[in-house]
């Protein structure tokens, strides 16, 4: 039984725990703060036990009219901070996530307007975020990088006759518990409203039941500075449907898989206790399942106080969902109680894609929704299980898709120094980062995230800083590779991933489908080695221009001896393979032909589907179109079965799926140990559909010279692309009508294009070099 809603009138809630909120932003312009303060903690045993949120406050009086006042704060874990009351800021999850034993960010907050002349009290609230607790997995996966959580922060006051009063956290501040009890990535969070604080960070509050503080001593230089955009909320969606299933559970659909929480409304008796479990999909009889969430109870409890209605909302977690299960609520479920809230960090939009097709369309959407989900101020795999983690290969493969969507130029800038701070002595870099796996290091494709993502945000950006950034780094990368290279210059070493999770019919035995890894790291040794020669070229550094060049060429000789044989076939002679060997330019340029003809003719023997996984999937359709099989592109993404993009948009997908089979077509799953229905690694084909669709490409760094020129094929009419590129917006919209195809196109200053017009079948494509500007073409 299930009923069904229409778009509802936005409700307007508060946390029953959040104040009024100060719309202060992060402020980037502040100086550094001169740091007196202490780190402050609780007097609680150092363990693995489940600790509750920790409160701490300090009351201090204003004497005097104020110029400003600058709040810097950071904790061992994340906090919500408040000053008289009022929430300060809308970011959520602060001070983020890096490498916490190397990199520690604080933010500063302007909160002038908040400060009165008398009396004050500024209050933290601290929880575990990914600090404490459970993170990663294996038997030893709490407590990372602490067994308390903590609190550092400074208010630093400047009255208007220049003088100064600064409040630190030290010793005379106090630390009490509050209704945030359980407070986990993995598992939730529990609010007890029965222990409300009312007024504890008013100056009002009678605080005698609170203890002291305790001062304790941390390496204060790897603090730095926030670089990039929080976690706020975004958008909210109400029930599309209230459904009991065949279990008899009470679930709610929202119609979209996000990442956020639920608020609830709930009026009811004291101690009652509603819980809310959170999942992506129901299973094919219809019941709510959670299997695929592992060991993640990724559920949210309240308790009631009694008095009145009561709006409970997260702190310290957030969910991977499209679907929650309800239990012990008090009364009627209505679809006015239950909002879902969308988190993810505050990037800029910078794209859209649209076309005349809709269930390309839906795609686009879902690669969207996809990349908002995991980009929770660290690329992650997926939102919703017990893992959650930024995997180096899924970042590398889908990095120009993101950066089409949003402006990921402060994301990536800020994560990839933590790729560089977790990189072991040795070069290797770790598949995942923030490093959980004990550094677990030196896959093919994951690791040269570290050469891949720096080179294409300087083509995108046209910031040669990031290759500064990140050029020690680059070079100790290739240096493991040639350290571990072979007598005959092949790179085989250690344990690789592969083409992970590539497709394999049950009844091909991986003949011409799982490609060889040995393989796959020669192409990725060479691909890394062309990018730092690129990044030398651009930073003027000549001898390693010398040095690396005569390194590739050894590199793809021995790509040549090894794996591809007489005939011109490549010995693993897969998809992947040859599209490794033409994207990165392993083959002569006589082979090359060949290549694409045995890549085409192995997609024919699939009849027409991909078999490619994370590794060869993001350059498939790229290869195909540039080597003279642009229709064989378009019907790979327009294929609608299995294994395809739009099996998953026909399965009703809302975002982008881990495997390309994660709902089999008798609705069963794929295997629950690794099956997330929110992994945005194959939406790497919006890059394609943005360029070649779309036809916006950059032909030199930071879109100073643009190339517009769309494909044409597969019965698509129409199409549009927006890019805010660093100059501007550059647009191109096409339409084909009365046999005719019209283009518009849109050019910021500071940037050229030369614009390629086909006519309505895609062909005679008529060239035109222009400036800034828009302009019309018709053929």
């Amino acid at each position: 039984m299930q009923k069904r809603f229409g778009p509802l009138a936005p409700l307007l809630f508060f946390s029953l725990l959040v104040h009024p909120m100060l719309q202060a932003q992060v402020s980037r312009a502040a100086a550094a703060p001169v740091w007196t303060a202490s780190w402050i903690e609780n007097d609680s045993p150092e363990d693995k036990a489940v600790r509750p949120a920790q409160y701490y406050r300090k009351v201090f009086d204003a004497t005097k009219k104020i110029r400003s006042a600058t709040l810097s704060v950071t904790a061992h874990g994340v906090y919500e901070a408040a000053l008289n009351g009022k929430r300060i800021g809308n970011d959520y999850m602060q001070p983020g996530w890096t490498s916490y034993a190397k990199r520690l960010q604080y933010q500063q907050y302007d909160v002038t307007a908040l400060v009165q002349k008398g009396s004050n009290c500024l209050g933290v609230t601290v929880g575990n975020g990914w600090y404490r607790g459970s993170l990663g997995w294996g038997e030893d996966n709490t407590n990372r990088w602490g067994k308390k959580t903590g609190l550092l922060g400074q208010l630093d006051i400047v009255y208007s006759d220049g003088s100064k009063l600064s409040i630190p956290t030290d010793a005379s501040w106090k630390t009490g518990n509050g209704p945030i009890l359980e407070n986990e990535i993995y598992h939730g969070e529990t609010i007890d409203a029965r222990l409300d604080l009312g007024d504890w960070n008013k100056p009002s509050y009678n605080d005698a039941g609170w203890k002291t503080a305790v001062t304790a001593t941390y390496n204060n230089s790897i603090l730095i500075p926030t670089i990039n955009e929080p976690i706020r909320k975004h958008e909210t969606f109400k029930p599309v449907r209230i459904i009991t299933t065949p279990k008899g559970e009470k679930v709610i659909d929202f119609g979209q898989n996000l990442v956020g929480w639920v608020t609830v409304k709930a009026t009811g008796k004291a101690g009652e206790k509603i819980s809310i479990r959170h999942t992506e999909v129901l299973d094919r009889d219809g019941n709510f399942y959670t299997e695929n969430l592992r060991s993640a109870r990724a559920t949210a409890h309240y308790f009631l106080s009694g008095k009145g209605t009561e709006t409970f909302e997260p702190h310290f977690t957030f969910y991977g969902f499209r679907y929650i299960k309800i239990d012990g609520y008090p009364g009627e479920i209505l679809p006015e109680n239950f909002t879902a809230v969308a988190l993810y960090s505050d990037m800029k939009p910078t794209g859209s894609f649209s076309c005349s097709d809709t269930l390309l369309n839906q795609l686009q959407h879902n690669i969207t929704w996809g990349q908002r989900g995991n980009f929770l101020d660290v690329p992650t795999d997926c939102p919703q299980r017990d893992e959650r983690l930024g995997w180096t290969g899924d970042a590398q493969a889908f990095f120009r898709t993101a950066a089409y969507n949003y402006n990921v130029k402060a994301f990536f800038s800020k994560w990839l120094k933590d790729v560089a701070a977790d990189q072991r002595p040795d070069g290797a870099i770790t598949h995942v980062v923030p490093d959980v796996l004990n550094g677990e290091a030196g896959s093919s494709g994951w690791a040269d995230v570290a050469t891949i993502i720096p080179w294409q945000m300087y083509e995108i950006y046209g910031d040669k800083k990031v290759l500064e950034d990140q050029y020690t780094s680059m070079v100790n990368w290739v240096g493991y590779m040639q350290k571990h290279t072979d007598s005959a210059d092949l790179f085989h070493y250690g344990w690789h991933f592969g083409d992970w999770l590539s497709y394999r019919p049950g009844d091909d035995g991986g003949t011409d489908a799982v490609t060889d890894k040995a393989e796959i790291s020669q192409c990725f040794y060479a691909h890394s080695v062309q990018l730092l020669i690129n990044a030398a070229q651009v930073l003027g550094k000549q001898d390693d221009v010398s040095t690396y060049s005569k390194l590739l060429k050894r590199i793809k000789d021995a790509y040549n001896r090894e794996y591809v044989t007489g005939s011109g076939r490549l010995v693993s002679n897969t998809q992947t393979s040859y599209v490794l060997a033409l994207q990165f330019d392993m083959l002569p340029e006589a082979q090359r032909p060949k290549a694409a003809a045995y890549l085409a003719d192995n997609i024919s023997r699939y009849n027409n589907h991909l078999t490619t996984g994370f590794l060869g999937t993001p350059y498939l359709c790229h290869v195909l179109s540039k080597n003279g099989y642009a229709a064989l592109a378009f019907t790979l993404l327009k294929q609608e079965t299995f294994p395809s993009w739009l099996y998953p948009v026909k399965k009703g997908a809302t975002t982008i799926w881990e495997r390309w089979d994660g709902i089999k077509p008798d609705g069963s799953f794929q295997n629950a140990g690794m099956n997330s229905f929110n992994h945005y690694a194959y939406g790497a084909i919006g890059d394609w559909m943005y360029q070649n669709i779309a036809g916006i490409q950059s032909a030199a760094p930071g879109y100073s010279k643009i190339i517009i020129k769309p494909l044409i094929g597969a019965g698509i009419t129409w199409a549009e692309g927006k890019f805010e590129s660093v100059n501007g917006t550059i647009s191109s919209k096409w339409k084909i009508e009365n046999g005719k195809l019209q283009l518009d196109v849109a050019i910021p200053k500071g940037s050229t294009a030369v614009i390629h017009v086909p006519d309505a079948g895609g062909k005679n494509y008529l060239v035109k070099e222009v400036g800034a500007g828009t302009w019309h073409f018709e053929q």
